[in-house]
């Protein structure tokens, strides 16, 4: 493979393959473990991994997978690394580098991404151990006066200092900045969700631009413009595909090769609906596809279960989940096909 950047950015987003995102941190998906009765530890983590990565549907719908700094190091049950597995299966590994959104000094209720200390000398370390693209998640908060210019800006201006240290280290940037959900009921409804995601973007490419980071070696993942969870009125399908839109024509460069959609607490098949109808109203100037971790994971973890003699189930439901979104990536998911792939 290419180490151009444009080349693995293109391959990223190409063919109608998406991203697992695999970078859950030791406490999130202690949690997720909780949900099941499993005991999270390095073994048990190491095995939900390795069940994911061995599945078929890596092979015909992943381009990618989003690792944590522990999973990179890691090898599978018989010794073989778990970027290798990535790799065997035609996908390229990546890696999370951002550590975590904590609050932002003088800014109540607003937080911003820290971590690009050493992140210079990380970055060398992730190369050589296969990585080749990594991601930084924002997260910018709607509420009562929220979001405010300094947080946006504190945000976006991390984004494009740890792109600028990616492309330097030979790695392609994800930059990831989330509008939430979670905004109070009366003020975070559809129309608000689509001015702030405009503002954050256009903040976020001024920031890219003035850090000289290449937008043809870059992937955009953002959120969809939808109501908060909690808003009365929540917008219809083809309302959140139009916005979603027309929010990318505005402010996104057509020089950036590819979006990579967070499904942000929307359901499992709400994510993959919303992200077939946005590539039906295609063509875009940019691939259009998903960066997914829990809707793509919460139904293989189920299967599963912590159990050996599960892997199999646990594989048919990844490959089913893939696949349709595989399908919406290519705007040709149906409910229909939906229910008979299930």
């Amino acid at each position: 493979m290419s180490e151009r950047l444009e080349d693995i950015a293109a391959a990223l987003v190409s063919g109608g393959k998406g991203l697992l995102a695999a970078d859950e941190s030791t406490s999130t998906i202690k949690k997720r473990f909780d949900a099941i009765g499993l005991e999270s530890t390095e073994e048990s983590r190491r095995d939900y991994r390795e069940m994911l990565f061995t599945a078929e549907a890596m092979s015909d719908s992943i381009s990618g997978v989003i690792l944590y700094d522990e999973t990179i190091r890691q090898s599978a049950r018989d010794g073989t690394p778990l970027t290798d597995l990535i790799r065997k299966a035609g996908a390229i590994p990546g890696i999370k580098v951002d550590e975590g959104a904590k609050p932002l000094a003088n800014f109540p209720g607003e937080k911003v991404t820290e971590g690009l200390d050493g992140l210079r000398e990380r970055l060398k370390d992730y190369y050589a151990r296969g990585a080749r693209f990594a991601k930084w998640r924002a997260v910018i908060d709607i509420g009562d006066g929220l979001p405010t210019y300094g947080a946006i800006r504190a945000n976006t201006h991390a984004l494009a200092r740890y792109a600028a240290l990616c492309q330097q280290a030979g790695i392609v940037p994800i930059v990831e900045p989330e509008v939430l959900m979670d905004g109070p009921n009366a003020v975070h409804d559809v129309k608000t969700c689509y001015n702030v995601t405009e503002w954050t973007l256009k903040t976020l490419y001024e920031e890219l631009y003035l850090a000289r980071v290449t937008l043809e070696g870059t992937i955009l993942k953002p959120n969809m413009v939808v109501a908060g969870k909690d808003c009365a009125t929540q917008a219809s399908p083809e309302e959140v595909v139009e916005l979603t839109v027309k929010v990318f024509k505005a402010a996104v460069p057509v020089a950036v090769p590819g979006i990579a959609f967070l499904s942000g607490g929307q359901s499992d098949e709400l994510a993959t609906q919303h992200l077939s109808l946005i590539n039906a109203l295609g063509p875009h100037p940019w691939k259009i596809t998903f960066s997914y971790g829990r809707a793509l994971q919460a139904a293989a973890l189920q299967a599963w279960n912590g159990r050996f003699e599960n892997v199999a189930a646990g594989h048919r439901a990844f490959n089913h989940r893939a696949r349709m979104n595989a399908l919406a990536a290519k705007g040709e998911w149906t409910p229909e096909l939906e229910r008979q792939a299930a």
